[in-house]
């Protein structure tokens, strides 16, 4: 199974249950310090779109 991310490389996902995990988890992550305010909304961004595609491929799996 592949998925595409934002910038059109291509994820090869091995383990669907644990890469949902993964970018369920990293899309809540932020830092403490604001400073990284700009950062941490490019990788909110990042992880959610790979959740949303991982959750389609799990839809279109069953």
């Amino acid at each position: 199974m592949k998925i595409k991310d934002l910038h059109g490389k291509s994820i090869e996902i091995t383990d669907l249950e644990k890469a949902l995990k993964q970018a369920e988890n990293y899309k809540g992550y932020s830092h403490k310090d604001k400073s990284f305010a700009e950062f941490d909304r490019k990788q909110k961004t990042y992880w959610t779109d790979i959740y949303d595609k991982l959750l389609l491929l799990k839809k279109k799996s069953k």
